[in-house]
Order: structure tokens, then sequence, then C-alpha cells
């Protein structure tokens, strides 16, 4: 056989060839860092003088070097790679037993409660608000991203597969891997070619150390907050649009009472004028009366202003515009309609609230990011394969012969970053005590809103208790008082200031009742109204711990 002619070779290339006796007839095996120690066969000269193509001479000795190299090698680099960095969340979670419950739990709310008013106008408008309020639908639309995002965290631990191509025109280097063309094989270097490939690509993350699992959980917790919101929000719509709706019966009765007023001051001025035509009183009473009706008509029309602004709140609540506002009429209320609320602070609280159950989902999928940078410290091992076809030349790309394919192992280890881990990982741990400080003041300001509710509700009633009983009273003075100016027994002061207390009791009377519905509703509310946590969150509420790193630890991503 031909000796080979290492004159032939670049510089660069002769530099690094030994002249050992394998080379003689394997000139493109060996040399990894040019890219020529992948070709599965080599080339040399046969006794005619032809450039012919064989088994690579140091295939066992490279595939004992991987064995016996590779490993040790990795486990070198594993030592010498970023570490993780000591640290620990520091925020507490507060501990129900911290919050004062009772020993009394919830009661069952129907899903319905609205129709407990009996008024269908009511019903009807909590279902259009359902099906067409914009904040219903953002709610909605974050749920959908955010489960879009969930699933596009669960595709990185499964295999992907692709198929790709590629056909350029390109001069190949003289200077690289391709042989000189004087060799005369085949596309030779200095030459002009079509270059392509067509194949199949496999890519599958083996996941190791739980990085794209991780991932996944945190991706999932926030798809399971979003829909916690998003059944907040149902919530708080059909609360608001109740409360509105009372709002509105507040505003209708006042208006009543403006209206029955300006009848009274009407009334009390054709009384002082026929009192004055009758030598019992002066022109100073009945200019007193022409004055005070116009006041009347002015408060009548502030009412109705409110009832109108009332209507207006309702309709955009609902989804609709001022094509609704004629449809909504006087609401037919039963005020004394009875919701089940408890007197005190129930001990299942925090698993009714959604809010609170979003927030400690937060807490869960921040835990799981931190668990995820965590193991992107480590090596990241993959699986890589390909199959297709690779050929110089458009009329071979597709011949038997251009076949390719290969298989194995694919390792990522990161050995210095500029501190890009470490800051993710620092971050996720301030993440935790982020969400974690959240969840604290979302319980906090549950116990403080039923509290609150709680405290209202019991004022009010007692409220309307004093103010009954005043009304009662100032009904019977005023109807005492313009029977005595009707007899010349008293004076038209007098009558105006019974009727000025009365008005006064009739509106604070209204408001105490709207007032009292109002705060009602408010506490269903806070309590969680018609929510019906998962299964599992009524024996979890107080999984949440008060040591932040034992949260951590049982993730699997302590320090």
């Amino acid at each position: 056989m031909r000796p080979f002619p290492y004159h032939a070779l670049p510089r660069t290339l002769a530099t690094v060839v030994p002249r050992h006796r394998g080379f003689a007839t394997n000139p493109l095996g060996l040399v990894a860092r040019y890219g020529v120690a992948r070709r599965r066969h080599s080339y040399g000269y046969d006794s005619s003088s032809r450039l012919v193509s064989r088994p690579h001479p140091f295939a066992p000795l490279l595939r004992n070097l991987c064995a016996a190299v590779l490993a040790p090698a990795a486990l070198l680099l594993a030592a010498g790679c970023v570490t993780v960095p000591k640290t620990a969340p520091a925020v507490a979670a507060v501990s129900p037993q911290q919050l004062g419950l009772s020993q009394q739990r919830m009661m069952s709310v129907d899903k319905q409660w609205w129709k407990g008013f009996g008024d269908s106008q009511l019903d009807s408008l909590i279902e259009e608000a359902f099906a067409h309020s914009p904040s219903l639908d953002e709610a909605i639309a974050r749920v959908r991203r955010a489960q879009a995002q969930a699933l596009a965290a669960g595709a990185g631990s499964q295999p992907q597969l692709t198929l790709d191509g590629n056909e350029i025109r390109q001069r190949l280097s003289e200077n690289y891997t391709a042989p000189p063309k004087d060799l005369h094989i085949g596309a030779g270097g200095g030459g002009v070619y079509w270059i392509g490939e067509l194949g199949l690509n496999l890519g599958w993350d083996l996941d190791f150390w739980g990085r794209q699992a991780s991932l996944l959980q945190a991706a999932s917790s926030q798809a399971y907050a979003a829909e916690l919101d998003r059944a907040s929000a149902r919530l708080a719509l059909a609360g608001s649009i109740a409360q509105a709706y009372v709002d509105l019966y507040r505003a209708y009765a006042l208006a009543d009472v403006a209206a029955d007023a300006q009848t009274q001051r009407e009334s009390l001025l054709r009384l002082a004028q026929s009192r004055l035509h009758a030598g019992l009183d002066t022109a100073v009473e009945v200019k007193n009366a022409e004055a005070l009706v116009p006041q009347a008509r002015l408060a009548r029309l502030m009412a109705e202003n409110q009832r109108d602004v009332a209507v207006h709140r309702l309709a955009a609540l609902a989804g609709h515009g001022a094509d609704w506002y004629d449809r909504i009429q006087r609401p037919q209320l039963k005020l004394d309609t009875a919701l089940p609320l408890p007197d005190a602070l129930p001990m299942d609280l925090l698993a009714h609230r959604p809010d609170v159950i979003a927030a400690k989902a937060r807490i869960d999928a921040a835990t799981a990011d931190r668990a995820a940078a965590k193991a992107a410290f480590y090596p990241d091992i993959s699986l890589r394969a390909f199959a297709g076809f690779q050929a110089v030349g458009l009329d071979k790309l597709l011949d038997s012969n251009s076949a390719a394919y290969g298989v194995g192992p694919a390792i990522h280890l990161p050995i210095f970053d500029a501190h890009r881990l470490e800051a993710g990982y620092l971050g996720a741990t301030a993440e935790i005590d982020g969400t974690v400080s959240q969840y604290n003041d979302t319980v906090l300001g549950a116990v403080r809103d039923v509290s609150d509710a709680l405290s209202r509700g019991d004022s009010l009633m007692r409220q309307r208790v004093e103010s009954e009983q005043s009304l009662v009273a100032a009904q019977a003075a005023y109807d005492l008082a313009k029977s005595r100016y009707k007899s010349g027994l008293t004076s038209q002061l007098t009558v105006l200031n019974a009727e000025t207390q009365l008005l006064g009791l009739r509106a604070a009377t209204v408001g105490i009742d709207a007032n009292l519905v109002i705060a009602r509703v408010t506490l269903l509310l806070t309590l969680g109204g018609s929510f019906e946590p998962p299964a599992d969150t009524a024996a979890a509420d107080n999984s949440i711990p008060s040591s932040p790193s034992s949260a951590v630890a049982g993730s699997g991503a302590s320090s």
C-alpha cells in the first residue's frame, strides 16, 4: 500500500497528526478537534492505488477511552462546577392557631344564594354578568394563559422530534475537514458543491435531577391559583351586583322620601296660605313655606339622579350598556331574607376562601421554582438521536448510501456562568419569602374582613331597633304638630322642626336597612360565599408550615 502523503496535508493538520503506522492508511481518523474523528469510516490506498473506505482502526480504542476517561472526567467537572448557595427562606407563614378562630364550622351555602332575596330581576342580572362581564372574561383568560404555560412546561420532560433539512451551495475550505482537491477524493477542499441534510432529530431531557418536574409543578400550581382567582372573581361579581342592587333599592326608597317631603312641603304651603286668608298667619309664614318647596324638589332631583347612577352601575356590572337602562326596574327585594351566617370566626374559614387557597398555591409554585433553580446547578443529561440523509450533491441526497444515523447521550454542566445560576437561586428563595408574605397578608386580611363584617352587622341590628323606635315617635310628633298648627295652637316653626326630624329619620332608616342587607352579603362573601373548596383543601388548611425552611425541605429543595 502506498504511504500516506503527509506533505499534502495543510500545516494545521500536519502538526497534530503523528507519524504512526496506523495513520498511513487512516489520514482522517483521529483528529477530533477538526471534526474528523466522528466519521464512521477512514480512507486509504489499496494495491491498485485506489482510495477506499474501511472501518476506523482506532474505534475500539476510542470506545475504551470514553468508558475509562469520560466518567471520571465528568465527576471531576461536577466537583468543580458552580455550587448551590447556602440560603433559605426567612419568612414564616402565619399559623391558623394564631388567628383566634372559633370551634364553629361554616354553614352550607346554596350555590345561587342570591335567589333567597326573591327578586327575579336580580337573578337575571347575575346570570347576565356571569355570561358577559369583562372582568370575569379577563379572569378566565388568565386561567387559559396559565394552563397553556403549564402545558408548555410539561413539554420539557417529553421527547422532542423534529424534521430538519437544508441544502447549501458551499465552497469547502482547503484547511478544514475536507481532503485537498489534489487527492481527487470526490468533494475536495477548495471546490464548490451542494451540501445537503434531511433527517429526523430526537431530543429527550432525561431530567435526572427533577428540574423539568419542578417546573411543571410550579406551572401547575400557578394554573391552579389562576383558577381560584377566577372563582374569587365570580364570587366578587355576584356580590358586587347584589350590593349594587341593594344600592338601587336604597336610591328608590330615598327618592320616595324626597318625593314625600316635596308633597308635605307643598301641603304646608297650602295650609299657610289658607291661614293667611283666615287672618291666622302673616305673609312671613307663607314665604317661608314657599322657600321650602324648591328645596324639596332639589332633594328629589338629587335622589332620582342617584337612582339613575345605580341603574348605570348595574348595567355595566352585568356586561351591558345604555340599551339595558330601561330594562332595569325597581327592585322587589325581601330585605329580611335569612342568609346562612355564623356569629363568630369559623374554624374552617381559610379552607373556604379561594384567595387564601390561591395564595397557598403560589407558595407551592415558588417552592417548586426554587427546586428547579437548584437542579440547574447539576449536569443536564439528555438523549440525542438522528436519522436521515447527508450528501454532497443534489442528486445523491436521497440515495440509500447517503443514509446517516446516530444515537447517544449528551451532557451539559455549568462550570462558570458569572453568578447567573446563583442569582436565579437567590431570586427564587426571595420569591418564596414574597409569596409567604402575600399569603400572610391575605390570611390576616380575611380574618379582619370577617371580623369587620360581623361587627358591622351586629351594630346595624342594634341601630335598626333604635331607628324604628325613633321613627315611630317622630311620626307621632309630626302628626300632632301639624294638627295643632291647623287649629292655631302652635307655630309653623314647630311643624317644620317635626317634619325635618321625621324626614331625616326616614332616610336614616332606609340607609340602615340597606346597609344591613349589604353587611350580610359582605359577610357571606368574606366567608367564601358558595365557593366549594377541593376535597383535600379542608384537610390541608394547616399545611403551610410555620418554618419556611421546612416547607422547602419537604419539596426536595432545601439548602
